[in-house]
C-alpha cells in the first residue's frame, strides 16, 4: 500500500497532540486512531499502524513511571500476563473481521468509547483509595487487565483511562500506583497487538515509525508541563477529531 506526503502531514501533527492528551489523563487513542482513518488508511492498516506508534510513546511513559517508583510490581506482573493475552485474542478477532464489517464495528464503539471516557472521573477529580484485601486487589485487577486487554488488541482507544478507572473504583488502588501500572499494562498489551497485526503484515513501518517519533515527543512534553486546564483542553480536541472522522466517513459514502 503506498502513501503520499500529505498523510504524514495529517498524522504526525494529530498523533503528537495524542500523545500529549495521553500523557496528561489518557485517552490519546481517541486521537491518534482517527488520525489514520482521516488520513485514508485502512481499518486493518489504521489499528496495526497505530499499535507501532502509540507503543513508543506508551514505553516512556511507563519508563517515567518505574524511574519514580510507582508501580506494585506484585500486581503489575500477572496483569501484564493476562494483558497480554488477551490482547493477542483481541487482535486475532479484529484479523477474522473482513474490512468492511470491522469499519462499521469501529465506527460504533469509536463514539460509544468517546463519549464514556470523556464523562469518566479521570478527566475531574482522583478517587480517595479505600485499600481492599490484597487478594480481590490482584483478582480485580488481573481480570480487568486481561478483558481490558482483549479490547486493546480488537481496539484500543481509551484502555488507559479503562484501566486507570477499573484499578481505582473497583480495586481501591491509589491513583499514583494505578496510573503507574495502567501504563504497564497497557504498553504490554499494546506490544502483544502490535506483534499480531506485524506477523499478518498490516502495518505502515515508515509512517509508523515516524508517527512514534511525534508519540514520543508528545508523551515526553505533556509529562514536563504543568497545565492548569490541561483536563479542559482535552475535552474540545478529542470531540473535534472524533468530528473530522465522521465528516470524512460520511463524505467518502456520498
Amino acid at each position: 500500500m503506498d502513501i503520499s506526503i500529505h498523510t504524514f502531514f495529517i498524522v504526525c501533527p494529530l498523533v503528537f497532540l495524542a500523545g500529549l492528551v495521553d500523557s496528561i489523563a489518557g485517552g490519546g487513542g481517541l486521537i491518534s486512531l482517527p488520525a489514520y482513518f482521516i488520513a485514508g488508511l485502512p481499518p486493518h492498516y489504521a489499528i496495526g499502524t497505530n499499535k507501532l506508534s502509540s507503543s513508543v510513546g506508551t514505553a516512556i511513559a511507563a519508563f517515567r513511571y518505574c524511574k519514580n517508583k510507582l508501580v506494585d510490581w506484585g500486581i503489575v506482573i500477572p496483569s501484564v500476563l493476562l494483558a497480554l493475552l488477551g490482547s493477542t485474542i483481541g487482535a486475532s478477532l479484529a484479523l477474522l473481521a473482513g474490512e468492511k464489517i470491522l469499519k462499521y464495528i469501529l465506527l460504533f464503539l469509536l463514539p460509544a468509547v468517546g463519549f464514556y471516557v470523556l464523562k469518566s472521573k479521570t478527566f475531574t477529580r482522583k478517587i480517595e483509595p479505600k485499600p481492599l484485601p490484597r487478594l480481590k486487589v490482584y483478582f480485580i485487577a488481573c481480570l480487568a487487565s486481561f478483558i481490558i486487554g482483549a479490547y486493546d488488541g480488537f481496539y484500543g482507544p481509551g484502555t488507559g483511562a479503562f484501566l486507570i478507572l477499573t484499578y481505582t473504583a473497583a480495586a481501591r488502588m491509589d491513583i499514583r500506583i494505578a496510573s503507574g501500572n495502567a501504563k504497564l499494562v497497557n504498553l504490554s498489551s499494546n506490544i502483544a497487538a502490535l506483534a499480531t497485526f506485524m506477523l499478518s503484515g498490516k502495518i505502515m513501518f515508515v509512517l509508523g515509525i515516524t508517527a512514534a517519533l511525534f508519540s514520543i515527543g508528545g508523551n515526553y512534553i505533556g509529562s514536563e508541563l504543568v497545565l492548569k486546564n490541561g483536563h479542559k483542553i482535552i475535552r474540545p480536541v478529542i470531540l473535534v477529531v472524533i468530528t473530522l472522522l465522521f465528516i470524512k466517513v460520511i463524505s467518502d459514502n456520498i
